[in-house]
């Protein structure tokens, strides 16, 4: 079926991924959901950071992003404050509780990077996974998928 089933596939490999990364939490007692991700790695990389930023890192509405940072203000591991200088801009950080988390997710994020390095590049026939993954992403964006298709009906 070719790519009348690439969605389904990547998909099925994205839930695959993600329940098997949560499991590893899970397993290591780290209260953490890999749909989290992101927020956390940003803020490890620099704080604070602001909602637009983090919206255009996932790739996500503002309002998908805004709903993420929510839950985990709810759960304590994150504070949101206007910026100083703009107070339209909403900019998070970690709290105590989400720095204590993030000193437990940094060794785990690093056997994860090495696995799926091992997994992934030693494997001659998906070494290139990373690579055509993004040059496929970046070829479906370049216009509307949806117009694209329905043009070709048209014809």
């Amino acid at each position: 079926m070719g790519y009348l089933i690439f969605g389904s596939r990547l998909k099925r490999l994205s839930e695959y991924f993600l329940s098997e990364i949560n499991e590893v939490y899970r397993k290591e007692g780290i209260e953490f959901d890999a749909s989290w991700f992101p927020v956390f790695y940003l803020l490890s990389q620099h704080q604070p950071v602001a909602i637009q930023e983090l919206s255009e890192t996932m790739v996500v509405s503002h309002s998908a992003a805004s709903q993420l940072v929510t839950t985990l203000k709810n759960k304590g591991l994150v504070n949101s404050f206007k910026n100083a200088a703009d107070g339209r801009k909403q900019e998070i950080s970690l709290t105590w509780k989400g720095e204590e988390l993030l000193k437990q997710l940094l060794p785990v994020w690093d056997a994860i990077n090495a696995t799926l390095t091992d997994k992934i590049e030693n494997t001659k026939a998906s070494k290139a996974l990373l690579k055509t993954l993004t040059a496929a992403e970046n070829k479906l964006q370049e216009n509307s998928l949806s117009e694209s298709i329905t043009g070709r009906l048209k014809h």
